[in-house]
């Protein structure tokens, strides 16, 4: 098994990761986000319709719409670092938004550019240069309506 097949496995196991969400992302874990699947190629995230992720208009705030959307694809790029030699750093360099519909549900986010991750990786350590590469999140409701879309253009560089 791969490390990006053993990280997947381990956001499957769900107090696992919950539990990581609590230590290194607190806003993630206490808005009640949730990574309903991750594969390969794709991922999605669900943020409920709550106080803490819900602003005065009675909608999600489009802050956390953007904390889940860049978890659906932060999430695949944490599955192709993990556990690279050498370590390959990540940062969010760019990210934009489009917002369709007034948010007033649950949400999920989707991102299925999981391999054009794994490539910009896979680059960076073979150049040793940094790498960025952008990938796409929409955000639907459960009846399948869009309500935004986000564009996170991510850098990857290995550490030496």
């Amino acid at each position: 098994m791969d490390n990006s097949q053993e990280f997947r496995q381990t956001v499957n196991k769900k107090l696992k990761f919950k539990l990581f969400m609590l230590k290194s992302l607190p806003a993630a874990f206490f808005s009640g986000l949730d990574v309903n699947k991750i594969t390969e190629s794709g991922a999605e995230v669900s943020i409920p319709f709550k106080f803490l992720t819900k602003n005065p208009f009675k909608s999600v705030y489009f802050a956390s719409q953007a904390m889940a959307a860049e978890l659906s694809t932060g999430v695949l790029a944490l599955s192709y670092i993990y556990k690279k030699k050498p370590r390959v750093s990540m940062l969010v360099f760019n990210m934009r938004a489009e917002f369709v519909k007034k948010a007033k549900s649950k949400l999920v986010f989707s991102c299925q550019d999981g391999l054009k991750i794994k490539e910009a990786v896979e680059k960076s350590i073979e150049t040793g240069e940094g790498i960025t590469v952008e990938a796409k999140s929409t955000g639907k409701t459960k009846e399948g309506e869009i309500v935004s879309e986000f564009y996170f253009t991510w850098t990857f560089k290995p550490v030496t």
